[in-house]
């Protein structure tokens, strides 16, 4: 019993670790973000249902399988993808999904925070 409560613990802190880091680091380039610090469901707010479309298609297309939301689930300019994390994605997983979202930012726009202006 005291073995299976200990795994159970790492798991949750692993989840949170992997919680973290990914939220922090989307945040740190520019993505806006909703939801709790902690929370494995990350949502990224994405606005414009044509980068939408385009983030959902480019995603899938290379490996990436976000829950991509929008009207009429969320106001008309609220579409956002959901990252839905878990406590076995490992560290270079996460850091690929980051790189990836990196690689399509040029075309789609999505960092769309005010305090990382990086575009001209």
């Amino acid at each position: 019993k005291q073995w299976y409560q200990r795994r159970v613990r790492g798991r949750i802190r692993q989840l949170k670790e992997n919680t973290r880091f990914f939220r922090t680091e989307l945040q740190k380039r520019g993505y806006i973000l909703f939801g709790e610090l902690d929370s494995p469901v990350v949502p990224l707010l994405i606005c414009s249902i044509a980068r939408f479309c385009a983030f959902a298609k480019t995603s899938l297309m290379n490996g990436l399988a976000p829950v991509v939301v929008g009207f009429p689930a969320t106001p008309m300019l609220g579409a956002r993808a959901r990252f839905c994390l878990s406590a076995s994605h490992t560290r270079k997983q996460l850091q690929w999904m980051i790189d990836l979202m990196e690689e399509q930012e040029p075309v789609l726009g999505l960092k769309l925070s005010s305090r990382h202006k990086s575009r001209s």
